[in-house]
């Protein structure tokens, strides 16, 4: 607990939802909770609640107990145990290892930033993500995700099995009966996601126009001969590491503008695979995504209020988050070996619909390695 530093890096959050407290520990608690390190050492302080369990899994080094702490604290303060909250614990643990500076991420809650700050305490924000290794994952970490993906797989699945099975009936989708929405086909998929021990949120189900919106989760009635996207994200129960996959559907017969549009975009996520490797830019491989739309005519531009064309970048880190370091997008710096990247190039365009198609791959010295798997098949009769 007691050692000579100049700087201690303070985190206090709950790590079902801070990504960087559980890297650090490895260990979900509900709660936000004081953990710091001081060198190579990490020291978590949990309530009698959690102690046991935090002492029994958990990664760090020493485990404190909250209500021993706040006694320390307050008769070192001269205050009564009551006035002892989370800032005058960091203020405690920074004095006693002789640290001049704290270091938060930039999550931290302001609330505690500000009293360290009253407190006479030199505080600064770390860069993001606190911990710069979670950026690139190991073989354990891979294996996780590889767990993810065939979570998102198997509710991809779930989506085409259900697709397939239903009847077009006049300007609708007929599922065992009754019509096939966009809220009951995102169900079913969280729950083939959920039987491979993930937890799925936001599942996008969109289809025609609202697949035109990326992020547009999907609402109402699915229709046949229209384009619809399926992106599904989910979190590991076990692990807390997330897949992400996204295909484009359509139920009933495609128009050539459709079929164009999906092969441009199949087109571009290959032409972008291919450029991935250790020490190419994470822009120039979006740029060979971007090449094939231009090449085949595609145009991105703006229509009044709305955007058309390849809006979105092609991908993002995955991890603990799904939106996480670094970006593969116009300007992203160069790639290293251990990077764990999305390619979802997409087209979006009101009078075809929308497509995306969404893998996730780690990067290699040379190429890349698949960790996600499921075919692209999406005329389904």
């Amino acid at each position: 607990m007691k050692s000579k530093s100049s700087v201690i890096r303070i985190l206090y959050a709950a790590s079902e939802q801070s990504a960087d407290i559980y890297y650090l520990t490895r260990v979900f608690v509900p709660d936000a909770f004081l953990c710091f390190v001081v060198g190579n050492r990490s020291t978590a302080v949990v309530s009698r609640l959690e102690y046991s369990r935090v002492r029994a899994q958990s990664n760090c080094d020493e485990v404190l107990l909250l209500e021993t702490v706040q006694e320390q604290v307050a008769k070192a303060f001269k205050v009564e145990r009551s006035a002892v909250g989370p800032a005058e614990m960091m203020r405690y643990f920074a004095k006693l290892n002789k640290a001049r500076e704290l270091e938060v991420p930039q999550s931290f809650p302001s609330v505690y930033y500000e009293k360290l700050l009253e407190a006479g305490m030199q505080v600064r924000v770390g860069a993001e993500p606190f911990f710069p290794a979670r950026e690139l994952k190991d073989d354990d970490e891979a294996k996780a995700l590889i767990q993810g993906n065939a979570a998102s797989a198997a509710g991809l699945r779930a989506a085409e099995r259900v697709l397939r099975a239903s009847k077009i009936v006049g300007k609708r989708l007929k599922y065992e009966g009754r019509t096939l929405t966009s809220e009951w086909l995102r169900m079913l998929i969280d729950q083939a996601c959920l039987a491979k021990g993930a937890v799925a949120q936001n599942t996008i189900v969109a289809g025609g126009k609202q697949g035109c919106d990326p992020h547009e989760g999907g609402h109402g009635p699915l229709k046949p001969n229209e384009l619809i996207i399926v992106d599904v994200f989910p979190r590991v129960q076990a692990t807390g590491y997330h897949g992400d996959m996204t295909r484009t559907f359509l139920k009933g017969r495609a128009n050539d503008a459709q079929r164009a549009l999906v092969s441009a975009v199949r087109d571009a996520q290959l032409a972008a695979l291919a450029k991935v490797k250790s020490g190419v830019s994470g822009g120039a491989v979006h740029g060979a995504a971007v090449q094939v739309f231009e090449e085949r005519g595609f145009v991105t531009e703006r229509r009044g209020e709305c955007f058309v064309g390849f809006i979105h970048s092609t991908g993002h880190g995955l991890g603990l988050e799904v939106h996480e370091a670094p970006r593969v997008s116009p300007g992203a710096g160069r790639l290293r070996k251990g990077h764990v990247i999305t390619i979802e190039p997409g087209l979006y365009y009101p009078e075809i619909g929308g497509c995306r198609i969404e893998d996730v791959v780690r990067v290699r010295k040379e190429g890349s390695e698949m960790l996600s798997s499921m075919h692209y098949k999406w005329e389904l009769r």
